[in-house]
């Protein structure tokens, strides 16, 4: 390399249906000094991802990618064969998701992969960097496996970091604006911890992270927040956090910066129940004040027997107190729901819908979510049920054709099915703010205080109309 020539690194989002800002690339580019590097982060969503990244390509020190179970493989895997096409000997590492659940499994296969990456990556992107530059062995860099003499090998696994001794993120990688003019509103991705102290069976962050967690403080995130808001903007934040309350303490004391600091924005964040039913509704309140709009709480079922089976560690009561509080805060809440599990009997179910409808009729604001169960991959509901004969995608060619929101598993009747799929058409429309839906509106919600969802017309003409978005 030439003197004060800095070096390239080329990092990859693959094609998806959703835009949220690209958080785990921009991680690992802001942990590099701009003064020797040059950071180039493509998104396959808002370009062509191929042939902008083969005009990126040459030179660079190596080519990273983020990948996700499902779809965005085949778009990983399209551009990740152009690249070795075109630079043979450039290194390219895939991490994220998929890599953390099967880290031999790409590298067995593909031989346009050189490196997987497990776990949290900044620290050991970090490291592989430093080794390519100095053409050094990898056999040190922990949360890794590689290639070596025709065999694969795998390092030891990486702890996760303190994320207050990580860099801040450098949200000038990428085009903010870009992003809002996706989404059609100025909403600003931004997350604040890692992992997850939890123990949930049909979850593979704790298979991922092995139940630790790590967190931004309160006086940085409300640093930062206030130094992107300036620049930006932006009307809302999302934080992209699995567990965005684990600390009580940090999230008021954000709370408490953003109302001192005059930070007028709207903020929606993952909530457990029992997280919830732990704050006071002087707590709440404060949240409000500062913005929060709309909290994210995982109920899953509306049975506790499932709950239990599911180690969820809730009670059903929780999931009522925080729902009230936050209806008395004026906070909104999604619930996910999951319908379909293995184990899940006639009661189960039937009490699932009926919370479901409880919830929904809480508040306008509340909304639940209703998805079927599909065995995700690193859980011990799907290790088990593949012991017992359950046949998994085997091959990055079947993982790419997998989704685990569209389509309901085995364990579901069709006519349970067919009643689901009522049951979020009518949530769906006593929701809507569109304002041509005023009739099935009104009738949607006179049919949901009413349980009522047989001979459903008006499914039936606007599903012809305009039918539901599927999501992978």
């Amino acid at each position: 390399m030439e003197k004060n020539q800095k070096h390239k690194i080329v990092l990859y989002n693959p094609e998806a249906v959703f835009y949220d800002m690209p958080l785990a690339l921009i991680a690992l580019g802001s942990c590099f000094d701009k003064e020797k590097y040059e950071i180039v982060i493509i998104d396959g969503r808002l370009c062509d991802g191929g042939q902008t990244v083969l005009e990126n390509i040459e030179g660079a020190v190596c080519f990273g990618v983020t990948v996700l179970t499902g779809k965005p493989i085949q778009d990983a895997l399209k551009v990740t064969r152009m690249v070795k096409e075109k630079c043979p000997d450039i290194p390219t590492i895939w991490g994220g998701w998929h890599t953390s659940l099967f880290p031999k499994q790409p590298l067995e296969e593909e031989p346009s992969i050189d490196i997987t990456v497990q776990g949290q990556g900044e620290i050991t992107f970090q490291e592989l960097v430093d080794s390519f530059v100095s053409k050094s062995s990898l056999k040190d860099v922990k949360g890794i496996c590689y290639r070596e003499e025709g065999q694969i090998v795998q390092n030891a696994p990486r702890a996760i970091s303190n994320m207050d001794e990580l860099p801040e993120a450098d949200y000038e990688l990428i085009d903010v604006e870009k992003y809002f003019e996706k989404k059609g509103y100025r909403q600003f991705d931004y997350i604040t911890s890692i992992g997850c102290f939890y123990r949930c069976t049909f979850c593979a962050d704790p298979y991922v992270f092995g139940r630790k967690f790590s967190a931004i403080s309160s006086e940085r995130m409300v640093q930062t927040i206030t130094k992107y808001q300036n620049k930006y903007g932006f009307e809302s934040i999302n934080f992209q956090d699995e567990t965005f309350f684990t600390y009580r303490k940090r999230v008021v004391g954000m709370a408490e910066g953003l109302i001192d600091n005059n930070i007028s924005i709207k903020w929606n964040a993952t909530m457990r129940a029992d997280q919830g039913d732990r704050l006071s509704e002087e707590d709440f309140q404060l949240l409000a004040k500062s913005g929060f709009a709309r909290a994210l709480v995982g109920v899953e079922s509306g049975s506790q027997e499932m709950m239990d089976w599911l180690k969820k560690d809730i009670k059903m009561e929780q999931v009522t107190n925080t729902a009230e509080k936050c209806r008395k805060a004026g906070v909104a809440i999604q619930f996910p729901f999951i319908v379909g599990f293995p184990e899940e009997s006639e009661k189960a179910f039937r009490n699932s819908v009926n919370f479901v409808i409880q919830l929904n009729n809480m508040s306008p604001k509340f909304r639940p979510v209703i998805f079927y169960y599909k065995p995700y991959p690193g859980t011990p509901i799907t290790d088990e049920l593949v012991r017992n004969g359950y046949q998994m995608p085997n091959s990055l060619k079947e993982w790419s054709q997998f989704d685990y929101v569209s389509n309901s598993g085995p364990w579901i009747t069709e006519e349970r099915k067919q009643e689901i799929e009522r049951l979020k058409f009518y949530i769906r429309m006593a929701n809507s703010k569109h304002t041509l839906s005023l009739v099935p509106k009104t009738l949607a919600n006179f049919r949901m205080k009413r349980s009522f969802f047989k001979f459903p017309i008006e499914k039936t003409i606007l599903d012809l109309v305009k039918p539901e978005q599927q999501l992978s």
